[in-house]
């Protein structure tokens, strides 16, 4: 079996592309292209990819993505740059007879005031949230597109739908990180600083849930293997806590002693976010396994070992 693994790169692509050479996949059966190589953008180099490579199994992870400033700066960028990458590679794993695709999908398209936790039949019930709206909505049509290309030509495509990410090797850059990445660095240098504060976005009211990368990637292998239906199926660890609760969790794992103060000129984003994890351990035996504050613990040490070299 040949896989393709686009944004295999990238933050999760990396952890999952270990995990398949782990299993047993050989680098040559292992396609993870860069953006130099092919740009998903441009349906003739995502047609000349399939052509040459002809891929057995593909992995959609490339995205364009980032916290609510990126989404609220870039919300056009977003919307395209999702859309038509989504739609290249599943028209052209229906070219080439791909024998199945894994889309990955993103929370923001649930609707804005979503039954918490949000189960998959709730996507259809409202609008999402105004901040991340044009991303969330990008990236569902291409489970629209999923379903619509079973029906009518047999490609078996499914569709996950993983919670926030974080753990060792997220996005630090302060310009498109979310939140999880933006704290640590706003703790580690306001204790370097001596800050007597921290100044944090909204209200810390709005509550969220995260999914550390391992087991983001143990979800996707586990789907690839073993799911074969058109539902789509959420990806998290089925708890949540409030920004409020998180800063303050981060600040101390981070030996920051001074205070958190918040800024309510800025969003809160959606109220909630916790999922119904059900559809994931049914189907396909997947529940996420890492503690969450094992998981901060380790991306705590893994940046600042990076900031130390």
């Amino acid at each position: 079996m040949r896989y393709l693994v686009t944004g295999g790169h990238g933050f999760l692509g990396t952890v999952l592309c270990r995990r398949l050479r782990e299993t047993g996949i050989r680098d040559h059966d292992l396609l993870v292209p860069g953006h130099q190589d092919c740009d998903l953008l441009r349906q003739t180099q995502t047609e000349r990819l399939f052509r040459e490579t002809r891929p057995d199994v593909v992995i959609h992870l490339a995205a364009a993505v980032g916290g609510i400033g990126a989404n609220r700066a870039n919300p056009g960028a977003f919307f395209y740059a999702n859309l038509a990458m989504g739609m290249h590679v599943i028209e052209c794993a229906r070219q080439y007879q791909t024998q199945k695709v894994v889309v990955i999908g993103s929370i923001c398209s649930y609707p804005k005031h979503t039954p918490v936790p949000f189960c998959e039949t709730h996507l259809w019930q409202g609008y999402p949230e105004e901040s991340n709206a044009p991303y969330g909505i990008a990236k569902l049509a291409l489970l629209v597109m999923c379903q619509a290309y079973r029906q009518q030509y047999g490609l078996n495509a499914i569709y996950l739908l993983p919670v926030n990410l974080y753990g060792p090797g997220d996005n630090f850059d302060p310009q498109s990180s979310h939140v999880i990445p933006a704290l640590i660095k706003k703790c580690r240098e306001a204790r370097l600083a001596g800050a007597p504060y921290i100044t944090a976005w909204g209200t810390g009211a709005a509550s969220r849930e995260f999914l550390y990368v391992e087991d983001a990637a143990e979800g996707v292998l586990k789907a690839a293997q073993l799911y074969n239906d058109p539902d789509p199926v959420n990806l998290g660890a089925g708890c949540e806590i409030t920004i409020g609760d998180l800063t303050r969790q981060i600040a101390r794992l981070c030996h920051y002693p001074g205070e958190i103060r918040w800024d309510p000129s800025k969003p809160d984003g959606q109220p909630r976010r916790c999922l119904d994890v059900t559809r994931a351990r049914d189907r396909f035996d997947f529940m996420a396994r890492t503690p969450f504050e094992e998981g901060l613990r380790n991306t705590i040490a893994w940046y600042e070992q990076t900031q130390s070299t």
